[in-house]
C-alpha cells in the first residue's frame, strides 16, 4: 500500500480514538486507500479497551482526508484528528537502550522514570505500560525503548533512585542489527 513518496506530498497525521471492535483498521485502510491515498508509518494500540491509531496520510488535504474517512468514524463512533506533518519517512532512529519499570503501582512512576532520562539526554522512542496484578494490589509494567547517547551507565545511575518502595528497575543495553 506504500509507494515512493513525492518530495512536494503533502503529509498529514490522522489519529483515530474510540471504543475497540474488530475491522476498524480494515475499514479505516480501505476508505484511505479507495480515495487515493498513501500510508506511511502507522502505530496502534488497543488501552482498556480503547482503540487509537495514528497513521501518516499523504495524498489530499486535511478536508477531504477528514470527508474520506467520516462515513467510517461516524459509523463506528470514533473520534478524529488531523495535522499537517512532514513526511520524513526513511529517517529511522534505532534505540540503544531499553529500561523496564516493574513493581507496585502508585502516583508518579512515569513522571519520575521520564525526568531521570530526559536528565541524561535519553530521547524515548517507545513507551509502553500496563496494570497488572489486582485492583487491590497493582503492578504497573513500563517499558521504554530509547536512544542514550550518553551510554548504558549513565542512564543505570539517572534511574537508580526508582529502586525504592518496591519498584525495580532493569537497563538493558540493545544491540539493533539493520540491513
Amino acid at each position: 500500500m506504500s509507494a515512493p513518496a513525492k518530495q512536494d506530498a503533502q503529509w498529514h497525521m490522522l489519529t483515530v480514538v474510540g471504543t475497540d471492535r474488530p475491522g476498524i483498521v480494515a475499514k479505516l485502510t480501505e476508505a484511505l486507500f479507495r480515495g487515493g491515498c498513501n500510508l506511511g508509518e502507522a502505530s496502534m494500540v488497543r488501552l482498556g479497551g480503547n482503540f487509537s491509531i495514528m497513521l501518516m496520510v499523504e495524498g489530499t488535504n486535511a478536508t477531504a482526508l477528514e470527508q474520506l474517512v467520516q462515513p467510517v468514524t461516524d459509523a463506528l463512533g470514533l473520534r478524529v484528528h488531523i495535522d499537517a506533518i512532514h513526511g520524513g519517512l526513511h529517517q529511522h532512529v534505532e534505540p540503544n537502550v531499553q529500561v523496564t519499570v516493574y513493581g507496585a503501582d502508585r502516583p508518579g512512576i512515569v513522571a519520575q522514570a521520564t525526568a531521570a532520562l530526559a536528565a541524561t539526554g535519553f530521547n524515548i522512542l517507545d513507551l509502553n505500560t500496563t496494570v497488572g496484578g489486582t485492583a487491590s494490589q497493582p503492578i504497573y509494567i513500563m517499558m521504554i525503548d530509547g536512544l542514550a547517547a550518553e551510554g548504558v551507565a549513565t542512564v543505570e545511575r539517572a534511574i537508580a533512585p526508582l529502586r525504592t518502595g518496591g519498584i525495580e528497575v532493569s537497563v538493558t543495553a540493545l544491540d539493533t542489527m539493520i540491513g
